[in-house]
């Protein structure tokens, strides 16, 4: 009977991962812990101690990718990777990092690029853009620190076909490694040269 229970309990992980990997490819969902939610509802799994975590959404999500959208998912991702790359360029002197899907891999049409900025004076990066004349708006986000959870900045901004949402980290910040990594085991935070690295083996032959 346990081990009956135990395979159950694995299906149903994996429907619930595979649910919300759906959701994040077609509908856009962008957030792992609202996808597995909603994906668990929709299942009318009540059993919280089932859901799956991120490394199994992530999974999943790849999978999909593979089955369902091989042709033009590659094709989002190398243009978001473009996109990535010029405005690391551009915002150089705040020592920019990529991070999130368009670094793993498993970035769609409906994903933004996501870049972590360091500076200890954030009034210079507001100066930046107002007199770039970007157009953009500010928020926050909740980040782990330790034990707390802390509000830091958040800015975002179009740039061409794409949304680029901006992390503002102090420098302090900067010298603490990620704690995740990405699937193959590489630092889930990628320099310039890194990112144009990872585009230029995607266009190669």
């Amino acid at each position: 009977m346990p081990k009956s229970r135990s395979r159950r309990d694995n299906n149903l992980r994996l429907h619930i991962a595979y649910l919300a990997a759906r959701m994040i490819a077609e509908d856009g969902i962008a957030d792992y812990a609202t996808a597995k939610q909603k994906a668990a509802r929709q299942a009318g799994l009540s059993e919280m101690h089932l859901l799956p975590d991120n490394a199994e959404i992530e999974a999943a999500l790849r999978e999909y990718q593979d089955l369902y959208q091989k042709e033009e998912q590659p094709a989002h991702l190398r243009r978001l990777r473009e996109v990535a790359v010029e405005v690391m360029r551009e915002f150089a002197d705040f020592r920019p990092a990529l991070v999130g899907s368009v670094l793993s891999g498993t970035a769609g049409q409906y994903s933004d690029v996501n870049l972590q900025l360091f500076t200890d004076d954030v009034k210079v990066l507001q100066i930046f853009l107002l007199n770039r004349r970007y157009r953009f708006e500010e928020g926050t986000k909740r980040l782990a620190r330790g034990e707390r959870l802390e509000e830091v900045p958040q800015i975002t901004l179009d740039w061409e076909d794409a949304t680029v949402t901006l992390t503002v980290l102090d420098r302090d910040d900067e010298r603490i490694a990620p704690r995740a990594k990405l699937e193959n085991g590489a630092p889930a935070r990628a320099r310039l040269a890194e990112v144009e690295a990872l585009l230029a083996a995607s266009r190669a032959p």
